[in-house]
């Protein structure tokens, strides 16, 4: 098969969307299907746009300050359509196109899609209602999101109107963005979730499109060899790693709140970076926490880190649609944290523990009473290395070619 990638999060970017993007591609193209990418980015020379050509990756027209290093922002979707049409011709002759997100470039892809009667199928990744409601400060975030919707139904039709409820969307700003995802996903000919119980949100707010499920899947040649039992004995130091992003929709300043309610030793290793670091140094600086902060690095250093630590946590609230902090710890079988019950889908019974609601008085008294019973870790890690191959890539995207086929049938 033929197919083509549509995101506006993938170049330039890092993050849970842009590791199952490109674990696919890889994935796809080990099975020899062609696959092309179409994603926004910050200017680039010649020479860089010729690299990223030669692995198949093409970055659309992009605005060229606005929103400069927080997220590319494509031209306009008809822009973007007559570029992709000139510049690629070849493209007419693709078999799906696999859209991601719901921005200019992923606008452009499924509006071209229904021009040259080509299937499109939608990803709808996350909980774009909280991102909103986590970036954009309190009094902005109507005519934020008012905009945002105002701007989405110029290029596609807004054939379901989201209002204000007592559920997910319990703010105006909130229902605006349902708004944009559901009539966007509407558009596409197939709608795939990572988790079921995003898939159940989707159809609760109107989603007419058949949903799928199709959960993000680790790289396989990243994937690493035997790797060992954790184990943690009494008294020693529990290693903790975050490597999400440290940002308000990530809760990491509640988790360093529930530091400070610790009893036992721990460190906490923080890979990556966001809206709260220099925040949340200075709160782990002032309350004298056994925090490192280590900012982005190189995927295979990340891996490296993990395969060091005891647990791994996740501590966002109503927000991650999947994880992809969790399938990377169970690769290499270390426990995981959280306290979203939503994220009891993700990672095997019996690998984790869940505090018994987000608050950090709740999470300080979960990770106390594991120091208490350091024996859990070494039952919790074995279960994940009994699950772990589970997660790999090469086994999921045979999910995706069965979706592909049929919608091809």
């Amino acid at each position: 098969m033929k197919i083509a990638f549509f995101s506006d999060c993938y170049l330039d970017l890092t993050g849970g969307i842009v590791s199952s993007i490109s674990a696919q591609k890889k994935a796809l193209e080990n099975l020899g299907h062609e696959v092309i990418i179409f994603s926004t980015g910050y200017p680039k020379s010649k020479q860089d746009l010729s690299k990223l050509a030669e692995q198949n990756i093409f970055q659309v027209p992009s605005c060229k300050l606005f929103f400069y290093k927080l997220t590319p922002v494509s031209r306009r979707p008809k822009v973007v359509e007559r570029w992709l049409l000139k510049t690629h011709p070849e493209i007419k002759n693709f078999d799906i196109f696999y859209i991601h997100y719901e921005s200019g470039c992923s606008i452009a892809g499924l509006r071209l899609g229904k021009k040259l009667h080509i299937p499109t199928v939608q990803v709808m990744h996350g909980r774009e209602d909280m991102g909103e409601s986590n970036i954009i400060p309190v009094g902005f975030r109507t005519i934020v999101a008012t905009a945002l919707n105002l701007f989405h139904s110029w290029y596609l039709p807004h054939t379901v109107d989201i209002h204000r409820d007592n559920h997910l969307a319990n703010t105006r700003a909130k229902a605006k963005m349902w708004t944009l995802m559901v009539n966007h996903a509407n558009f596409a000919d197939l709608v795939l979730t990572p988790s079921e119980h995003f898939r159940e949100k989707l159809l609760s707010y109107g989603v007419s499109t058949p949903i799928e499920v199709f959960p993000n899947g680790f790289p396989d040649d990243k994937f690493p060899q035997n790797p060992p039992i954790k184990k943690l004995s009494p008294g020693e130091t529990l290693k903790i790693i975050w490597h999400s992003r440290v940002s308000a929709e990530k809760r990491m300043m509640p988790f360093l709140h529930a530091l400070t309610k610790v009893k036992g030793k721990y460190r906490l290793d923080v890979y990556g970076g966001g809206g709260d670091f220099f925040r949340a140094k200075r709160f782990a600086r002032r309350h004298d926490l056994n925090v490192v902060f280590h900012g982005n690095i190189k995927f295979d250093s990340l891996t490296r880190a993990i395969s060091r630590s005891h647990l791994d946590v996740l501590v966002s609230y109503n927000f991650d649609t999947f994880g992809m902090t969790l399938i990377e710890a169970e690769a290499y079988g270390v426990p995981v944290f959280f306290c979203d019950p939503d994220m009891l889908e993700i990672v095997p019974k019996g690998s984790f523990v869940m505090s018994a609601d987000p608050s950090p008085d709740k999470m300080a008294e979960a990770l106390n009473d594991l120091l208490d019973h350091p024996d859990k870790i070494k039952k919790m890690s074995e279960i994940m290395l009994k699950h772990r191959h589970e997660v790999l890539i090469s086994h999921r995207i045979k999910t995706l070619i069965k979706y592909f086929h049929e919608i091809l049938s």
